[in-house]
């Protein structure tokens, strides 16, 4: 299978109040932290992460859903030979610092990107 890694690294500082909620809501959440740990080192399917962090599906796809807005997981589509494709997700993040100033909250948040597969065997079986 062609999986995606880990390259660039860029730095973003989110200063708006229902973002910096939303990323700490997320965070805050054990089964939403397992979902990142699974999804560092390679992506996963939402049946892997319900598998791999021993939830129900249904509670996978919410946490996935709570993780996709707070922009900490990535989605990709994973092509499959058989034509029916599926989608992949990946830990987004590597850092997230929170401080608190004159100015309010800041939350500096340093982000992944995927490599691009390898073009040798870009299809799943």
């Amino acid at each position: 299978m062609a999986r995606a890694t880990r390259q660039d690294e860029t730095e973003e500082t989110v200063t708006a109040t229902e973002s910096v909620q939303g990323v700490l809501d997320a965070l805050d959440d054990e089964e939403c932290r397992a979902i990142l740990e699974a999804t560092t080192q390679e992506s996963l399917t939402a049946g892997e992460i319900a598998d791999e962090c021993d939830l129900p599906s249904s509670t996978a796809y919410r946490k996935i859903d709570l993780l996709d807005d707070a922009d900490l997981l990535t989605e990709e589509l994973r092509i499959r030979r058989s034509g029916k494709h599926v989608s992949e997700y990946a830990c987004a993040i590597d850092d997230v610092t929170l401080s608190v100033g004159d100015d309010g909250v800041e939350l500096s948040v340093s982000r992944t990107e995927p490599a691009v597969n390898d073009l040798a065997s870009p299809f799943a079986d």
